[in-house]
C-alpha cells in the first residue's frame, strides 16, 4: 500500500552504492522529519546497488515508520531513479536530495514556504565545498546550458529541490533529465524560485560523477533538450464529461 498520499511532502533519495552513508541518511533525514514545516516522509530509491545498500535500506525502513523504499531491478542512472520516485509519489509536493548529503535536509524548510506558489523551488549552493576543478566544470557547463535552454537557473545541479507533484509527473524524462528541471518546468509554464542553501564536502562514500558525466555529458544533453523542446506538447483541457480530470494530490489531515 502506497502511503505517500497521507503526507504533504515526499522526499525522494536516489541511492547507488551508498552503504557508508546510510547511517547519516537515517539520522539527518529522520531529524528533519521531526522539524519539517509540512508533514513529510522519505522515499529511498535503490538504483541497483551492489554494496549492501538495499539490505540497509530495508532495515532502515523497518525502524522508521515515515521511511519507505522502492528498488530498481538494475542500475539505471540518476534520472531513472528520480523518475521512479516521482512515479511512486502521491503527496502534493515531491522533493529530491542526493544521498551524499552535501546539502542539508533541514534546508527544505527554506524552500517549503515557496512550494505552494512556485511549481519548482530549488536551492543554490552557497559557498560550495567542492574542489576547484569540480566548481570550474560546473560553472562552464551551467553557462553553456543556460545559453541553450534560455532558463535563468543559477545552479541547476544543486540536489535540493521541491516540485509540485502534478508538474513533476508531467516532466518529459530522458537520460540527463535531472540537469534540466528548471527548463522542463518552464515548458509547462511553471514558475521557479531559487533560494541559497548550505553545502558541505562529501564525508563518506565515493562520488559517482567524473569529468565525463559532469561536463561532457551535460553538453551533449543540451542538444537533446533543444530537440525535445521544439517538439514538446503543452495543452490544457477546456471541458470534459469526466468528473475528475486530474488526481487531487491532497494529503489527509
Amino acid at each position: 500500500m502506497n502511503k505517500t498520499s497521507e503526507y504533504d511532502f515526499t522526499i525522494v533519495v536516489p541511492i547507488y552504492n551508498e552503504i557508508d552513508n546510510m547511517g547519516a541518511i537515517e539520522q539527518r533525514l529522520g531529524d528533519f522529519l521531526k522539524h519539517s514545516s509540512r508533514k513529510a516522509c522519505v522515499l529511498l530509491v535503490n538504483d541497483g546497488s551492489s554494496d549492501g545498500s538495499l539490505e540497509a535500506i530495508r532495515d532502515l525502513c523497518r525502524r522508521n515508520p515515515d521511511f519507505y523504499y522502492i528498488s530498481l531491478a538494475k542500475n539505471s542512472g540518476l534520472s531513472a531513479a528520480i523518475k521512479a520516485g516521482i512515479d511512486s509519489t502521491f503527496s502534493p509536493l515531491v522533493g529530491y536530495i542526493d544521498a551524499d548529503l552535501q546539502t542539508d535536509p533541514e534546508d527544505f524548510n527554506l524552500l517549503l514556504p515557496y512550494a505552494d506558489e512556485y511549481a519548482l523551488s530549488m536551492g543554490i549552493r552557497a559557498k560550495r565545498k567542492d574542489t576547484l576543478a569540480k566548481k570550474l566544470q560546473s560553472k562552464i557547463a551551467n553557462k553553456f546550458r543556460r545559453s541553450m535552454t534560455g532558463d535563468d537557473a543559477i545552479d541547476t545541479g544543486c540536489p535540493l529541490k521541491i516540485i509540485q507533484t502534478p508538474y513533476a509527473k508531467r516532466i518529459p524524462f530522458f537520460t540527463g533529465m535531472h540537469r534540466f528541471l528548471p527548463a522542463l518546468i518552464s515548458l509547462q509554464n511553471g514558475t521557479v524560485r531559487q533560494v541559497p542553501v548550505r553545502h558541505y564536502p562529501r564525508t563518506a562514500g565515493v562520488s559517482k560523477f567524473s569529468l565525463r558525466n559532469r561536463f561532457w555529458g551535460p553538453l551533449g544533453d543540451c542538444f537533446a533538450f533543444r530537440w525535445m523542446r521544439s517538439r514538446y506538447i503543452n495543452y490544457s483541457l477546456g471541458e470534459s464529461s469526466f468528473d475528475n480530470q486530474q488526481p487531487k494530490y491532497i494529503a489527509e489531515k
